[in-house]
């Protein structure tokens, strides 16, 4: 009753998966991941056994196509599950039970497998698996997005639609780097999960994205005057601590800590500054 695809990136730091379904909270009960190791996702009737047992199996080394043989093999419903993996090398692998509800099936490649039930049709996963593949040049996260969305406008869930989700790992790349879980979204309830899920990940991004250091503007001159502008049109003054100070204070409240590089400003930041503050006009120098 879901369609999903699990995948590793091409220089396999991240792993994740993307659900959507019409079934309450598909992303609480369908994915598992774990950083430099391998994600799954498990749907129809579900196993949420599978999830701490495939990635312990992958854990040890074990290939993606063996940990779904060895997952199958000791269940005596898998004939009503399905299920997808992908290891931290070497294609994905997938099972679908012959008692799955049609349309059931899946896809799978390098890095990555396609899976879904009571679908449309088999257009759907076609769709998941062109998409990932056509989505090289965007980030890993909307990479999955988008191919979420091509399965969903292929036809997705032939129920209809409920909810979806995004898991994305990589070692130390959570929030202030203190866990591995860098995207985990649900949408669990809602007209248009997938849409939805999108803008949430546009959210995301926009408050807990690193900088990119090539766009990063020194916290001087001109930048820094408009800067201070702007926090004080904010309530946020620059006192003898500098504007480094007002702005660290400001963006923990807007939740843009994890975009402060010290002396200077994310253009992203300045950007949501701009946005928030009343009219401010900007130096003529300032970028």
């Amino acid at each position: 009753m879901t369609f999903s695809l699990v995948a590793r990136s091409a220089d396999g730091r991240l792993h994740g998966v993307a659900v959507a379904s019409k079934f309450l909270a598909a992303g609480a009960l369908v994915p598992a991941a774990a950083a430099e190791v391998g994600a799954l996702a498990t749907q129809a009737h579900v196993n949420l056994a599978y999830r701490p047992q495939g990635l312990t199996l992958l854990r040890t080394g074990v290939a993606a196509a063996d940990v779904v043989a060895g997952l199958i093999a000791a269940d005596p419903e898998r004939e009503h599950r399905q299920l997808g993996i992908v290891g931290a090398t070497g294609s994905g692998a997938n099972w679908t039970g012959p008692a799955c509800h049609p349309w059931a099936g899946g896809r799978t490649g390098d890095g990555w497998a396609a899976q879904g039930n009571v679908l449309t049709g088999p257009e759907v996963v076609d769709a998941l698996g062109e998409a990932w593949l056509a989505g090289t040049a965007l980030p890993f996260a909307e990479r999955l997005v988008a191919a979420l969305r091509a399965g969903d406008e292929a036809g997705g869930d032939r129920r209809g639609r409920q909810s979806a989700g995004l898991l994305v790992v990589e070692s130390g790349g959570g929030y202030g780097g203190t866990s591995d879980v860098v995207v985990d979204l649900r949408v669990d309830d809602h007209p248009n999960p997938v849409a939805e899920l999108g803008r949430l990940l546009t959210v995301h991004t926009m408050l807990f994205g690193r900088p990119d250091p090539a766009t990063l503007l020194d916290l001087s001159g001109a930048v820094a005057d408009e800067v201070a502008a702007l926090l004080g049109a904010l309530g946020h003054p620059v006192h003898e601590d500098g504007t480094e100070a007002a702005l660290i204070s400001w963006a923990g409240l807007e939740n843009l800590e994890e975009r402060l590089v010290p002396g200077r400003i994310d253009p992203v930041v300045l950007t949501h500054l701009r946005g928030v503050a009343p009219h401010v006009p900007a130096p003529r120098s300032a970028s």
